[in-house]
């Protein structure tokens, strides 16, 4: 018996906005973090949490990108993520949380 081909429909669509959606949000909050280590109420602290907001951004960025690149390619049928690119996003979030949290308090 063959197997259907397979129709994406708008999901490779979908997926590429929604890498971009939470990259946008990674630069927003990478950006006030940035804004609140130069308004000097974090002190070292602060500047050493805005730099691995930096870092971690930059690193989630590398991955998004990857990632929507590899989705506008291969329209028919985009490639399964890497187990090491999910764990990479998931881990860029939440030290961007974590580095985010501690601008805060």
């Amino acid at each position: 018996m063959e197997e259907p081909v397979r129709d994406p429909g708008l999901q490779p669509a979908r997926t590429r906005l929604a890498w971009r959606r939470t990259t946008l949000s990674c630069t927003v909050a990478a950006i006030l973090a940035g804004r609140t280590a130069l308004s000097g109420s974090g002190g070292a602290l602060g500047w050493v949490a805005a730099a691995l907001c930096l870092l971690v951004w930059l690193g989630f960025l590398a991955v998004a990108h990857r990632r929507i690149t590899g989705l506008a390619l291969h329209e028919v049928a985009p490639p399964v993520m890497s187990r090491r690119g999910a764990v990479m996003a998931s881990l860029c979030t939440v030290a961007l949380a974590v580095f985010a949290s501690l601008l805060v308090t």
